[in-house]
C-alpha cells in the first residue's frame, strides 16, 4: 500500500514522502495514529494544498521539543526502591517509574518516550537513560536508584 507521510517516521521517511509499506502497518499503525494517509489522487492534491501548513506545524513541534530537551538535559532523577544487601532491587525500575518521577519534577514526558538501554533497572546506582522527545531530539538523563532495606 502506498501512503503519504504526514509526519517524520523513523526508518521510513519524512513529511510529504510517498512510500510503499505493508498493508497491516499502514492500516494498524500509520493511518490510525495520524502519521500517514492513503496515497490516492485526491489525498495527494489535498496534501499539496496543506503542505506549507503541515511543515510549519512540524517545525513548531520540533522547536518545542528542542526547548524541552535543553531544559531536560543533564537532569538527575532520584528513585528509592526496596533492595537486598547485595544492591539488587526487589522488582525493578521501569520507564513508567521514571516518567512518573519526571512528572513530579515538572516535565511532561510520556513513558513511551523513555528508552532504557538494557531493559528495566534492577540494581542500585546511577544509570543513563535516553528520553526521545521527538524523532530528531533525544536527551540523556541520569537515574539514580537508592536502595531501601526492608
Amino acid at each position: 500500500m502506498q501512503v503519504i507521510l504526514l509526519d517524520k517516521v523513523v526508518n521510513l521517511g519524512t513529511l510529504g514522502e510517498i512510500v510503499k509499506v505493508k498493508d497491516g502497518y499502514a492500516r494498524n499503525f500509520l493511518i490510525p495514529t495520524g502519521r500517514a494517509r492513503r496515497a490516492t489522487a485526491a489525498a495527494k492534491a489535498e496534501f499539496e494544498a496543506k503542505r506549507a501548513e503541515l511543515e510549519k506545524a512540524a517545525a513548531a513541534k520540533l522547536a518545542e521539543s528542542q526547548a524541552q530537551g535543553e531544559k531536560l538535559a543533564g537532569t538527575t532523577v532520584k528513585l528509592t526502591q526496596k533492595a537486598g544487601v547485595d544492591g539488587r532491587l526487589f522488582g525493578s525500575v521501569t520507564n513508567a517509574d521514571v516518567a512518573e518521577e519526571l512528572a513530579k519534577l515538572g516535565y511532561k514526558v510520556a513513558k513511551s518516550q523513555i528508552r532504557l538501554p538494557n531493559g528495566p533497572i534492577k540494581t542500585v546506582g546511577d544509570n543513563t537513560v535516553t528520553v526521545a522527545l521527538h524523532t530528531d531530539v533525544a536527551v540523556e538523563i541520569t537515574v539514580t536508584v537508592y536502595g531501601e532495606t526492608a
